[in-house]
């Protein structure tokens, strides 16, 4: 056996999670990769939303899932989600930081990024999984990192399970996955 590395640890996760006819959420488009995999598990009668304020990264993602129709492209915040999204999910997958050959300048930030975590989780289905995968090397993320890990540390446990998935002995702020899976609806 091997230890996954962290973004192929997000796949089997949400391999688990997620089945045809499911809606799911993909954060932070970016490049389409997650939107993409959410599409194939999901099928033609799942629905994937793709949130993403960077023009560039709507325009790369829906180039990549062209061949699915069954996928929303949201040129906006992911703090604004629930102007969009109203089905229960059973998935909802970040990678906060910036856009991989994109403008650096260009983050996830801990408000909306808060924000939006908050909303998936309300609605998340009982079982369903939020996983964030945290990169905090750049200029912003550690700011962003320890609020999120402040925030999903306060969750309670009655009703949330909360992973955190890292490799320790890497360095330079090596990305690592946080997992919460919702164990009953939330009051």
């Amino acid at each position: 056996m091997t230890l996954q590395r962290v973004l192929p640890y997000t796949k089997s996760l949400l391999e688990q999670a997620v089945s045809p006819g499911d809606c799911v959420l993909d954060g932070t488009a970016g490049n389409g990769h997650d939107t993409y995999f959410l599409a194939e598990l999901t099928g033609p009668s799942g629905k994937v939303f793709a949130f993403d304020i960077q023009a560039e990264a709507i325009k790369a993602t829906s180039e990549r899932v062209r061949e699915f129709h069954h996928v929303e492209l949201v040129h906006d915040s992911h703090d604004k989600i629930m102007n969009y999204v109203a089905s229960p999910i059973s998935a909802a997958v970040f990678n906060l930081g910036y856009l991989p050959k994109g403008d650096h300048s260009i983050i996830t930030k801990a408000q909306s990024t808060l924000a939006a975590l908050e909303q998936c989780l309300e609605l998340l289905s009982v079982n369903g999984l939020l996983l964030v995968v945290v990169y905090s090397g750049h200029d912003g993320g550690r700011e962003e990192r320890d609020a999120v890990m402040e925030f999903v540390s306060s969750l309670p446990q009655k009703s949330f399970d909360v992973l955190k998935y890292e490799f320790i002995n890497q360095k330079h702020s090596p990305p690592f996955l946080l997992a919460v899976e919702k164990k009953q609806k939330t009051p």
